[in-house]
């Protein structure tokens, strides 16, 4: 059984145990067992307070009582002197007042977080769309061999004075006509005014010896025959429409001129389907 008691800043405890052929003395801590001597509270390192313990038990033995000195002077494990560092300089000076709350400056805060969230949404978002674009119109696109047809060359020397050929342009016919000096002045001296749909020679040619038309009947899609008809041009013989020499129509039940394609002259080549 052991007691404690105190003196100062120092603590006897008094430890009851038996001699040999002695029994055990039960002792009350407070009756008996005293400090021996007033023992100073500072002492400047361990050893001076053990000596100091040391000297205040002395001697205290007695029926069986061993008193113990035991150091109980509190130590200051915490460093007081020890700068922490000062990270106001990394925060933003809208965070430095404890005194404003946290959701006054939420929007202030996130500014940087959602320029850089949207802003890379969006631009991945266009990144996509133009992906999306890019693949549908690649897959409506023209056809290789489509392609290949959007534009033929044609010799104009393989069509002598006065003849016509016909060509295979996007699947429709094409009628190339190489006019005389004599079906030249005579489409050019038509009057516009008498034309179902006016148009002067001039606008439908761009050499006088060159006339150049698809050869489909406006009225229902047939295809006329060329050098034929009363006017020397194209005629149509499911319906009797006749057209002239520069494809316009001049008798018959179709309401247009014959179209004339986009082309263009490239040496001694008459390129259709590039303007």
């Amino acid at each position: 059984m052991a007691s404690l008691s105190r003196s100062g800043g120092f603590a006897v405890k008094v430890i009851t145990g038996a001699q040999p052929h002695t029994n055990f003395v039960a002792v009350s801590p407070a009756s008996t067992v005293t400090a021996a001597r007033e023992v100073p509270a500072e002492f400047t390192t361990a050893e001076a307070r053990q000596d100091a313990v040391s000297r205040a038990t002395s001697g205290v033995y007695a029926s069986g009582l061993a008193v113990k000195g035991i150091n109980v002077t509190s130590r200051r494990f915490a460093h007081t002197d020890v700068s922490f560092p000062d990270f106001s300089a990394y925060r933003r000076d809208s965070t430095k007042n404890p005194q404003v709350p946290a959701r006054d400056t939420e929007d202030q805060r996130r500014a940087l977080s959602s320029a850089l969230y949207y802003g890379a949404g969006g631009v991945l978002s266009l990144w996509a769309g133009k992906e999306v674009v890019q693949t549908l119109v690649a897959y409506k696109a023209m056809a290789a061999d489509q392609r290949a047809l959007a534009s033929i060359e044609i010799n104009m020397n393989d069509i002598p004075e006065g003849q016509t050929k016909t060509y295979e342009w996007r699947g429709k016919p094409v009628f190339v006509k190489h006019r005389t000096k004599k079906e030249i002045a005579a489409e050019k001296a038509v009057p516009v005014a008498d034309l179902r749909h006016p148009q002067h020679d001039d606008e439908r040619v761009q050499k006088d010896e060159w006339s150049v038309v698809i050869g489909v009947c406006t009225h229902l899609g047939c295809v006329p025959i060329a050098n034929a008809g009363d006017f020397g041009g194209y005629y149509c013989p499911c319906h009797g429409s006749h057209y002239d020499a520069s494809g316009r129509i001049r008798k018959g039940p179709a309401p247009l001129n014959l179209h004339v394609p986009a082309y263009s002259f490239k040496d001694s080549t008459i390129v259709i389907g590039s303007s």
